[in-house]
């Protein structure tokens, strides 16, 4: 299969001890390494790679949903649908559980991760978009430029990250996914994904897959049908994309 590299690397990412010299964040170089199918009717709005699969919410009022799915087929293996009139956002595993977030509805909804059978609520404040986890706390954005850290047990916030890009609050942050001690964010509306330092909430490097945006004429809506969803294989070191309503989910292997 053919493997073509889109970008270059720059002194940030190449010398890590320069993240803060100045330059602007770098766009990190990409190959792809393989793609595999995916639903075009799926407005995605979360994903998540756990056990050999994809979990994957999709929004729109009347069509929200959590899936379990097989990554080789697109194959929907279990699906519970998210309940009106609330529109589904963001999901997240942790520990048993998988947790999904609902747009303007102030409201969350906890499922058995093993059957997506539902347990619980929670609420919050403001807009739900999108989530994802490290060892100790969930992240979650709601299409400002603050990240949110809440406590897995109890679905509270208890701090947040303020987002920047040289300087500059970073507004629009959408789906999510942990990688390496880093934050991964997609840009709504963009072909990017911003690299995120937790510990500050600078960009240090931004990842353009405008070359994988599929032809205007294939998709439903090509004004919505934007770049949305990252998961992360951490036993394989897989990162996966794709986008809402796209034809595929790609497998990436960004440049050293």
């Amino acid at each position: 299969m053919s493997r073509t590299v889109y970008s270059l690397l720059s002194c940030t990412l190449l010398l890590p001890s320069l993240a803060h010299c100045g330059q602007p964040p770098s766009t990190q170089g990409y190959t792809v390494v393989r793609s595999y199918p995916h639903d075009t009717a799926a407005f995605t709005e979360g994903l998540f790679y756990l056990d050999k699969h994809l979990y994957e919410s999709t929004g729109e009022l009347g069509q929200s949903s959590v899936r379990k799915v097989d990554l080789n087929t697109g194959k929907v293996l279990q699906q519970a649908n998210t309940p009106s009139p609330f529109y589904g956002e963001g999901i997240v595993a942790w520990k048993d559980h998988l947790i999904q977030l609902t747009w303007r509805n102030q409201r969350g909804f906890v499922y058995d991760l093993a059957t997506l059978a539902p347990r619980t609520q929670f609420t919050y404040s403001g807009e739900g978009w999108a989530l994802t986890h490290d060892d100790h706390q969930l992240y979650m954005s709601d299409g400002t430029a603050n990240i949110r850290l809440l406590d897995p047990q109890s679905l509270t916030q208890i701090g947040s990250i303020k987002v920047t890009d040289r300087g500059k609050p970073l507004d629009n942050l959408n789906e999510l996914e942990w990688v390496k001690g880093e934050l991964l964010a997609n840009v709504w509306l963009t072909t990017r994904i911003a690299r995120i330092n937790p510990a500050s909430g600078k960009v240090i490097a931004w990842i353009d897959l405008k070359a994988l945006v599929p032809a205007a004429n294939t998709l439903t809506d090509p004004s919505n049908d934007v770049l949305n969803g990252i998961a992360y294989d951490a036993e394989h070191d897989r990162l996966f994309v794709t986008g809402k309503r796209w034809p595929k989910i790609y497998e990436i292997k960004l440049a050293q």
